[in-house]
């Protein structure tokens, strides 16, 4: 068998193809582009350094294709690319250089997420403005939040905001704050008209989330009603609100998140509707906590539900938590939930019902549809019989905050948490400011042990304690230090909160304060101190804001 090769002859030295010379020549050709804008950054960089040199020498070097290169002689793609590795402080600094620089520094690739913290004000309304007009109709990810407490300085109910109360001092101070207030909602109305009407047509948007903590709460229930319809008595402006709102979620495309916390009636029962079918069917969060919702109505059913079915992360008043929306949860269609938020709030449960809330074989059935499901509950003046319906043993809860105005949390209701969390628990924070003369409630009365040393003994996992307007006796607190150690790497224990034993007290050789500090740090492995001004801890001054953004960090923690 004869085997014919064919031997390819040797190329003559030098000699290429046609393909081959093109491709140098392109490669030449992108060579010297490169050369040429890193020269012009470089004569950039010397201009702006005012490196001396001889003026007709200097002026050779940075003269490129018979023009001075300055920061405006820059392409644009250079300058944004310039930006994209630059903080958002220095890149506004930057785009100061020249007009040129400042038409670079809205280009969409830089500003990917835009996150907003507005003071209620008139005059945040122009910047606000500028902001909106030049992203939002591009940006992918908007986080806003409004708040009011700066505004008013911490006037609120009974509080005269430096009004003398002498004769017909009441009269004054209420037409003082209700002045105030009439002019928060309204500036509020208008600042967040100007968020929905900048981003109704961005179909890109895949990040929604909006949060307005301007309610002021007290014993007969929230202020910001009675003062809205004073702003807005036809309803106009609430109703333009609902309906970009609802514009928004029906030209979105691409929607995978979407949180509205504590926003004043712009979330109605009839808003998801607006959602495709597509859009529902892919998104990955969803937040709906707004304690304002009137009568029964909620705003979100179980029927609703069955249309997110790659829900991930869920927000919801625990009242809107039904047994039907459980079992919706558990089809297997859905994908496993991973992170349940629940806000217990007293008016909800004043207003709405217990009686349809998941039990315990409900959520012993969520938790095993996904074994790695948290659960974060945010309690707001309830009381004990009612928190003894709610936690049921096979909650796999993680994190438990209580803020009380009017109630206090009782010892069983710790004690309760720390025998049936005790494999999840991270979080307990207990937090009250309910005014009363005889002292903060001691939550070990009558009891052989103290519930907070026992919560430190049983839940391994507690990484975080926060107490305020409760007795913590000192030895107590030096114990959970002691138990828990370096795992728990925040205590926060307001110093009026601390007590101390009358032989603690009595020995004169020991400064019983800086005993205590010296044995928690110890305990701890680092260095710890009481929290000496309550004002600075926000877990307590903003209760609403701190849940929601904890809220959204436990979410997006997946």
């Amino acid at each position: 068998m004869l085997l014919f090769l064919s031997v390819p002859q040797p190329r003559q030295p030098g000699a290429r193809t046609r393909a081959g010379a093109a491709r140098v020549a392109r490669w030449r050709r992108r060579r010297r582009l490169r050369l040429q804008q890193l020269r012009r950054l470089r004569g950039l960089l010397r201009g702006l350094r005012g490196r001396p040199g001889a003026g007709s020498q200097r002026r050779g070097q940075m003269a490129l294709c018979g023009q001075a290169a300055g920061a405006a002689s820059l392409p644009s793609e250079l300058i944004v690319h310039i930006f994209s590795f630059l903080p958002v402080p220095d890149r506004l600094r930057a785009s100061a250089s020249c007009s040129h620089w400042r038409e670079c520094l809205f280009y969409p690739a830089l500003w990917p997420q835009l996150r907003i913290c507005l003071r209620v004000s008139p005059a945040e309304q122009p910047r606000l403005e500028f902001l909106m007009r030049k992203c939002g109709w591009f940006v992918r990810e908007l986080r806003v939040e409004f708040a009011a407490e700066n505004y008013l300085s911490g006037c609120g109910p009974g509080d005269g905001g430096g009004v003398d109360t002498g004769t017909g001092g009441e009269e004054v101070e209420a037409l003082q704050l209700s002045a105030r207030w009439l002019e928060v909602l309204r500036t509020y109305l208008e600042l967040v008209l100007c968020v929905l009407v900048s981003i109704r047509n961005n179909r890109n948007l895949q990040k929604f989330s909006l949060f307005g903590d301007i309610s002021i709460l007290q014993q007969q229930g929230s202020l910001s009603n009675t003062y809205l319809s004073k702003v807005d008595p036809d309803g106009k402006k609430i109703k333009q609100i609902q309906q970009l709102f609802e514009e928004i979620l029906s030209n979105s495309r691409q929607m995978k998140w979407l949180s509205c916390g504590f926003m004043l009636e712009i979330v109605t029962p009839a808003s998801l509707s607006s959602l495709s079918n597509a859009v529902a069917n892919t998104m990955e969060h969803l937040s709906l906590l707004d304690n304002n919702i009137p009568g029964n109505s909620t705003l979100i059913t179980a029927v609703e539900m069955e249309r997110f079915v790659n829900l991930h992360s869920l927000a919801l008043d625990f009242c809107d938590f039904t047994a039907e929306m459980a079992r919706v949860l558990t089809d297997s269609n859905h994908v496993p939930l991973q992170r349940l938020s629940l806000l217990v709030h007293n008016v909800s449960v004043m207003h709405k019902s217990l009686d349809n809330m998941p039990n315990d074989e409900h959520w012993k059935t969520l938790s095993r549809k996904s074994t790695s499901l948290r659960v974060y509950i945010m309690a707001f003046d309830i009381k004990s019989e009612d928190m003894l319906k709610i936690l049921k043993p096979s909650i796999p809860l993680e994190r438990i905050h209580f803020d009380s105005y009017i109630t206090c949390v009782s010892g069983a209701i710790v004690d309760l948490i720390s025998r049936q969390y005790d494999k999840f628990l991270t979080h307990f924070i207990l937090m009250n400011d309910v005014i009363d003369t005889s002292g903060f409630p001691d939550l070990s009365d009558n009891r052989n042990e103290d519930p907070l040393v026992l919560l430190a003994w049983r839940c391994t996992k507690l990484s975080l304690l926060a107490i305020h307007g409760y007795t913590v006796w000192a030895h107590n607190l030096i114990a959970i230090a002691r138990l828990r150690g370096s795992d728990l790497k925040v205590l926060e224990v307001t110093e009026e909160s601390i007590d101390f034993d009358q032989g603690e007290l009595a020995d004169q050789d020991v400064d019983p304060v800086h005993n205590l500090i010296e044995q928690v740090s110890l305990g701890l492995g680092q260095p710890w101190h009481a929290v000496m001004d309550i004002e600075s801890l926000s877990v307590f001054t903003e209760p609403n804001r701190h849940f929601y953004r904890e809220m959204q960090s436990f979410s997006e923690d997946i």
